[in-house]
């Protein structure tokens, strides 16, 4: 994994003004979509942030796709989806291990509704294939259990997958509090999305970065909410996490980083023009 794109990420996120605290640059360590830590931790200072800032800041993504690499049909998304998650729970750091189930089933895409609750609807037809993978990093001293996600959804055009990023961004907008399912809600949802360039984001076309407070029933306490999307091309990659008693909001942002860089990593081997 580039050294520079995790730094980036972590940089993005900082400027975005999603994330409180700092972002390192090794290993960190959802389900659902999942603000506001349990904590109050103060915002970074300018000096923080420009010395998290890479020293030359470049002027363009520096991604061109190969039209001829492109998916275009069902079993061209599936094996493109295959390779981006081959990472697996390494992706997130150490101790992370699947779920069971460990990919959503064939055909899944979730859908807020008007009572801001998320329920299972119909793929779009602009969809190729969407697949999410689960992840946990399971209890362990004294610290309760953590829940992941990373999601790539492989779309049949760039515009197809720029709607989605805009989707994405008004849903926060509408409902700053989700029921994720019976028990499991956030509130406090705030949402920046930041195209290329702006915003600290030099990781992707499009970016957009969420963070609320997840409650859980039956588990004291708020917690850390956190969900990233980008998008390089006609895919989308995106990551969440809901944290748990013990662990820092700073710990699970750097992980989610750390699985969005690796994505992004491997879609733009996968796309990208020989050089």
């Amino acid at each position: 994994m580039s050294s520079v794109r995790l730094s980036r990420a972590c940089c993005a996120v900082l400027a975005g003004g999603l994330l409180v605290t700092g972002c390192s640059g090794g290993g960190g360590g959802g389900d659902g979509k999942s603000g506001t830590p349990s904590g109050t931790t103060p915002a970074p200072t300018a000096s923080a942030t420009a010395t998290a800032s890479p020293s030359a800041t470049p002027k363009e993504l520096g991604f061109a796709p190969d039209p001829d690499r492109a998916p275009k049909t069902r079993p061209d998304a599936v094996a493109l989806a295959r390779e981006i998650l081959s990472g697996g729970p390494g992706s997130w750091g150490p101790g992370y291990v699947e779920r069971d189930p460990y990919l959503s089933p064939e055909g899944y895409w979730p859908v807020l509704d008007e009572d801001c609750r998320w329920e299972t609807g119909t793929l779009p037809r602009t969809v190729l294939h969407s697949v999410t993978a689960y992840m946990e990093l399971p209890a362990a001293g004294g610290k309760g259990t953590v829940r992941v996600s990373s999601t790539v959804t492989v779309h049949r055009t760039e515009d197809a997958a720029d709607w989605e990023m805009a989707e994405t961004l008004e849903e926060a907008l509408r409902c700053p509090g989700q029921t994720l399912r019976d028990g499991e809600r956030i509130s406090g949802l705030m949402s920046l999305g930041n195209s290329y360039g702006v915003g600290g984001n030099l990781t992707a076309s499009d970016a957009v970065n969420e963070r609320g407070t997840y409650l859980k029933d039956g588990v004291p306490g708020e917690h850390y909410y956190g969900w990233s999307q980008s998008r390089l091309g006609q895919v989308t990659v995106a990551v969440s996490a809901k944290g748990a008693p013990g662990h820092t909001e700073a710990d699970l942002a750097t992980a989610m980083a750390q699985a969005s860089v690796t994505m992004l990593t491997r879609a733009e081997t996968a796309l990208e023009a020989e050089q």
